[in-house]
């Protein structure tokens, strides 16, 4: 694998952070460094991870990661993007004001590990090529990067749109959450 194939693929995969970043961010009222850099690399870190882990035990999980990717992706997307819809619902009808965000640690890995499941798909399936440990590193290095900068970009953005479309904007965000959660139950 080339380098712009590395950097395609890199690219592609981390996506769905963009995705969760911007809309779990809607609510967000500070943006704080610490806060922007700490979940970007929480998810640069776990996407990273899955990526690897997939690559390493490819052989061993070839069948159970390709049938299973889909259902945990549905299940944790589903969960993230159907809360964040509920509580914006709630919070327009007056009931609550704390809609689903990427406030605490929790919130953080679960939002992580939801986006991190094709890694380690892709992982697995960059091993069963046979793609060398050298064009892995590059390959690594590339999703590493790019998530963190999609998740901070993503946070970024969404504290911009929380401004200034409220909670319709959260709706927007729960539906595409769950658009994605739909996507992966069908691919």
């Amino acid at each position: 694998m080339g380098f712009w194939e590395s950097i395609l693929l890199a690219l592609g995969v981390c996506a769905d952070c963009f995705a969760v970043s911007l809309c779990s961010s809607l609510k967000i009222r500070k943006l704080e460094w610490n806060k922007l850099l700490t979940t970007a690399g929480v998810f640069a870190i776990i996407q990273t991870g899955f990526l690897l882990a997939g690559w390493v035990f490819g052989e061993l999980f070839v069948g159970l990661v390709h049938t299973l990717s889909h259902i945990i992706a549905f299940a944790l997307l589903a969960y993230v993007g159907g809360s964040m819809l509920f509580e914006a619902i709630k919070a327009m009808r007056g009931d609550d004001d704390h809609a689903m965000d990427l406030s605490s640690f929790k919130k953080v890995m679960l939002a992580g590990v939801a986006t991190s499941i094709d890694a380690a798909a892709i992982g697995v399936s960059q091993s069963m090529i046979g793609l060398k440990w050298a064009d892995m590193q590059l390959l690594t290095l590339a999703v590493f990067i790019f998530t963190f900068l999609f998740v901070a970009l993503g946070m970024a953005c969404g504290k911009k749109l929380g401004e200034n479309f409220g909670h319709w904007a959260e709706v927007v965000g729960g539906c595409v959450l769950l658009f994605l959660a739909f996507r992966s139950i069908f691919l």
